[in-house]
């Protein structure tokens, strides 16, 4: 199949942000182009927002961001070859040139963690489908878990949760601008099968810290203990985050005195030493600490009595696609994985669930009564990519955030898929899955709840999908359709 030509948008997209003379950096993630320009005022934002293909502009983190949906990797390639400009591909970069900008401490933390976890996205979700559906095959019997077909599948599905710190230490280093390869070696270090072992060993020594967590060591360290969580360091995400960070700081404090000569092999044998060593002393129980308490904030929520379970997933459900528009979603993702990691399941981003389809379904109702053909181009893709796929960014920027209400509706239905969830007790088990196919992760691979909690992932998508439609078809008034328009 031949690739759609894109010339007319990127012609304009290019002219409009001031040309080459204006743009700094350009990249793109899954649904947006992001440039760095070097003075905003000089873009043309009306002009572009109105240009066919273009579904919004935002201007956000330091960078001017133009959505256009799910075809952006072709946009984002025939901008480069016809304005011969180097890209940098996916967002995240270790060659994110400073843009001057001051930023807040939340944008930074919240560009810090999209930036890490966005890149793995892809991966990440098909992983976790691969997971979700192993479990369903396992449970249907057509499948065994002795079965060499499983085992082989199931080096796709776990073994990326598996080894995820040696995947976040190689997005972390080029977030925080160090050596990719030695980012890779923190991460390798927390998942080395020996360290692993450790915690099936004898415990040489506990200490009880109350709501902070008890904590306990299995070797020492010339004498200092190496507290470990009882589950290790695989499939973490703080620990990692913080050690690559602080590698970070030595790496660029070594090669700020050591002579050039000697940099190729003691630059990564000083930042990658002092990094592991200070993380599994220091930062790894601090890390432990810090993953205590955020588990713990959200289990006052949501273990609250009789309404915290309720609460929590209206709270979660309410404002995820707010937190969406401001890129704050990603906050929560490490969350979930601590929980599923420590738990064994996560009720927080379980509660999220009826999200997109509840938007799909009011992008559905207002494309029923929308006659104007520009609109419907943008809405029918739209809704296929919230409902199937779960990327919302075109739906929430292109169709229902111009409308207010249209937004408001969706989030009113988000609810209604977050209270079945809280009323059935449904968990998350599986973390990656988006759309139709996040209804897998909610299949106990253990087999105690079994297909249940998919049963109702399920119907909460219906229910958020219903009263999304059902508010929005009665509300809604399509704007009347122009005299030309209307005559054909």
């Amino acid at each position: 199949m031949a690739k759609k030509n894109y010339s007319e948008l990127v012609d304009a997209i290019y002219e409009n942000v001031g040309g080459k003379d204006n743009i700094v950096r350009v990249a793109h993630c899954i649904t947006r182009l992001r440039f760095v320009l070097k003075d905003d005022a000089r873009a043309n934002t009306e002009v572009i927002e109105k240009t066919p293909g273009v579904i919004k502009v935002m201007v956000a983190n330091g960078q001017y961001q133009i959505v256009i949906g799910n075809k952006v990797e072709e946009v984002y390639d025939q901008f480069l070859e016809r304005t011969h400009l180097s890209g940098v591909g996916e967002v995240g970069v270790d060659d994110e040139p400073d843009d001057g900008k001051k930023k807040s401490v939340a944008s930074t933390a919240i560009d810090l963690i999209s930036g890490i976890f966005q890149p793995i996205l892809g991966t990440f979700s098909a992983a976790g489908i691969m997971k979700g559906l192993l479990a369903l095959f396992t449970f249907l019997g057509w499948m065994s878990t002795t079965d060499g077909a499983y085992m082989v599948l199931y080096t796709i599905a776990d073994g990326f949760f598996y080894f995820l710190p040696v995947v976040l230490g190689f997005t972390a280093a080029r977030k925080f601008k160090m050596s990719e390869f030695n980012g890779l070696a923190i991460g390798l270090a927390l998942v080395y099968p020996t360290t692993v072992a450790l915690t099936a060993s004898e415990v040489l020594g506990t200490v009880n810290f109350g709501f902070l967590g008890t904590f306990s060591w299995y070797a020492t360290f010339f004498g200092i203990p190496i507290i470990m969580p009882a589950a290790g360091y695989t499939s973490s995400v703080i620990p990692v985050l913080l050690m690559v960070w602080a590698g970070s700081k030595v790496e660029r404090w070594v090669k700020s005195w050591i002579p050039d000569s000697l940099r190729m092999f003691f630059v990564p044998l000083i930042t990658v030493t002092v990094a592991v060593v200070g993380g599994y002393l220091i930062i790894g129980p601090i890390a432990t600490v810090i993953t205590n308490l955020l588990g713990g904030f959200f289990g006052v929520i949501f273990n609250l009595p009789v309404v915290g379970r309720l609460f929590g997933c209206v709270l979660v459900s309410a404002f995820w696609m707010p937190l969406v528009i401001f890129g704050f979603h990603w906050s929560l993702v490490p969350i979930g994985i601590v929980n599923l990691t420590t738990l064994g399941s996560d009720y927080v981003l379980a509660a999220m669930i009826g999200h997109s389809f509840s938007l799909g379904a009011v992008v559905f109702a207002m494309y029923l009564k929308n006659r104007d053909q520009a609109f419907r181009e943008i809405a029918l893709p739209a809704m296929i990519s919230s409902f199937f796929f779960g990327i919302t960014e075109p739906a929430i920027y292109g169709v229902a955030l111009p409308d207010k209400r249209a937004f408001v509706n969706a989030c009113v239905g988000s609810v209604a898929g977050g209270i079945v969830i809280a009323l059935s007790g449904s968990l998350l088990y599986i973390s990656g899955g988006l759309g139709m196919f996040n209804w897998l992760s909610y299949i106990d691979p253990a087999g105690g709840a079994g297909i249940t909690g998919m049963v109702w992932a399920i119907v909460a998508s219906l229910a958020a999908a219903v009263v999304g439609f059902a508010i929005e078809f009665a509300t809604y008034k399509a704007p009347a359709l122009p005299a030309v328009e209307a005559g054909k």
